[in-house]
């Protein structure tokens, strides 16, 4: 039973090494990868402005609606 597992552990070795897979190194100069960072940031902090997300601040809604509903009240019977 020991063979059996040992041939199976040799299996499973050499059908993992076939499928790894090695990166290409990066060829670029530290002066482009310094570029490249640059131009991947978002164009305002994240920790600095909260809203920076947003394109348009948010309008606050005013008591408009409210005062109509309290008028209404008084109308009816």
């Amino acid at each position: 039973m020991n063979k059996r597992i040992l041939k199976r552990h040799k299996r499973q070795v050499s059908r993992a090494k076939e499928r790894v897979r090695l990166s290409e190194p990066d060829l670029r100069t530290p002066e482009q990868v310094r570029a490249a960072r640059e131009a991947s940031r978002p164009a305002g902090g994240r920790r600095n402005d909260p809203h920076a997300l947003y394109s348009t601040p948010s309008v606050p809604d005013h008591a408009g609606p409210a005062g109509d509903a309290a008028a209404k009240a008084d109308v009816e019977p």
